[in-house]
């Protein structure tokens, strides 16, 4: 809608960019706190969300680009545009194997930490499908009725033309995604629980949304969408881990402590 938030001579805050930047904080401090409570290691924390933060914008980009393939070959100077162009799937994939990597080198369990941040995943989410409606990008289909949404000066969006708000629908979900896990890890201890779930449920929500979707311009595979395509995937890998943890007869112990290796 607003994605210029404040202009101060040359510098400017976007919108965009400050979701981006909440979600992560939040995020941060939500799984320091959580860590605190599971008896784990706040400090890995910090080092996951450097390390997954990292991988998921390499993963976003990288998923992006084979989206626009035709367009890279072209020309390939387009990669070097830093701003646009993401893939929320690829920076799940990226920042699941940068926590892997993470937890790999400070010698720590991955599943605990991944059922421990994923909450927080949805959060960072949350708030960056608001960042996405204040751009105007990831926007919906043409619409008509008073849930409808009309830009007037995106750079991304139609302009002047009622849509389906998407972003907002999806930032609702997350939000609503969040608070679900966050229950269901007070309740089961099962590792690798909450993550299966997480996978299960962002698939799904996500498929069903994408029908709604406007900007088609972002690939698809058949009659599918790239993102509903991956999501297929996703959704099959988090049954796989959720029949996996439910089959495990290891409880997870909350008075269980992990130390990094400095």
């Amino acid at each position: 809608m607003h994605n210029e938030i404040l202009t101060i001579g040359p510098f400017t805050i976007y919108g965009y960019g400050l979701m981006i930047a909440i979600g992560i904080i939040s995020a941060y401090f939500v799984g320091e706190y959580r860590a605190k409570k599971a008896n784990l290691s706040p400090d890995m924390i910090f080092s996951l969300v450097i390390w997954c933060v990292i991988a998921g914008y390499m993963g976003s980009k990288i998923l992006y680009s084979l989206t626009i393939i035709d367009q890279v070959i072209e020309d390939p100077t387009v990669l070097l545009n830093f701003a646009d162009g993401w893939v929320v799937y690829g920076g799940i994939i990226g920042g699941i194997i940068g926590g892997w990597l993470c937890c790999k080198v400070h010698k720590a369990d991955f599943i605990r930490y991944f059922d421990l941040v994923i909450p927080s995943v949805a959060l960072a989410q949350g708030f960056g499908r608001i960042g996405c409606f204040l751009a105007g990008c990831c926007y919906g289909r043409e619409c008509s009725g008073p849930f409808c949404v009309t830009f007037h000066t995106s750079n991304y969006a139609p302009n002047d033309v009622p849509l389906v708000p998407t972003q907002l629908i999806s930032s609702a979900c997350d939000f609503i995604l969040f608070f679900i896990l966050i229950i269901l890890a007070s309740k089961v201890k099962k590792k690798g629980l909450v993550a299966g779930v997480y996978l299960l449920l962002y698939s799904i929500g996500r498929f069903v949304l994408e029908f709604f979707r406007g900007d088609i311009e972002r690939g698809s595979v058949g009659v599918l969408s790239t993102s509903q395509f991956i999501g297929i995937f996703m959704a099959l890998a988090g049954v796989i881990i959720i029949v996996c943890a439910l089959k495990n007869k290891e409880i997870e112990r909350e008075d269980t402590d992990d130390t990094i290796v400095q």
